[in-house]
């Protein structure tokens, strides 16, 4: 039986925590020692404790919506015991009556380590384009 991709199964496992606002299937997909640069508020996220936090605040900022996640344009490339992998992330806030609200696109790479508890994410960067000219932050990849 060949084993399937852990970038695949990570990133589809972070859409179902997401989608759930499970705080705790979320985390346990980061590695305790994990390392973030995220796109919003914070230089970095150091450790699983601040990683937590912030899911903790994400989720709970929420309300009755709920989040989408879809990834695009996935590649990846797997090693016996570590793994990356990059894409274009889109987050869909949802209303409790399901209409579509609000919608941004990321670039994200993250870097997986296989251990004794399984492939876990012990780098994870996320990014969004400047307008130089602006200083606005491109939420959009351009429509081809």
């Amino acid at each position: 039986m060949t084993e399937q991709n852990p970038v695949t199964v990570t990133l589809d496992a972070y859409a179902s925590a997401a989608k759930a606002q499970d705080v705790d299937a979320f985390v346990a997909l980061y590695d305790d020692d994990v390392v973030v640069y995220d796109a919003w508020g914070h230089w970095e996220h150091s450790g699983i404790a601040a990683w937590r936090a912030m899911a903790t605040e994400w989720f709970g900022s929420l309300g009755g919506e709920t989040v989408e996640v879809e990834f695009r344009d996935v590649r990846t490339a797997v090693g016996s015991d570590v793994a990356f992998g990059h894409a274009t992330v889109t987050y869909v806030g949802i209303s409790a009556e399901g209409e579509r609200l609000r919608a941004m696109t990321n670039r994200l790479t993250v870097n997986l380590r296989k251990g004794d508890g399984g492939w876990k994410i012990v780098h994870e960067h996320t990014s969004l384009p400047v307008d130089m000219a602006t200083g606005v932050a491109i939420f959009a990849p351009p429509q081809t």
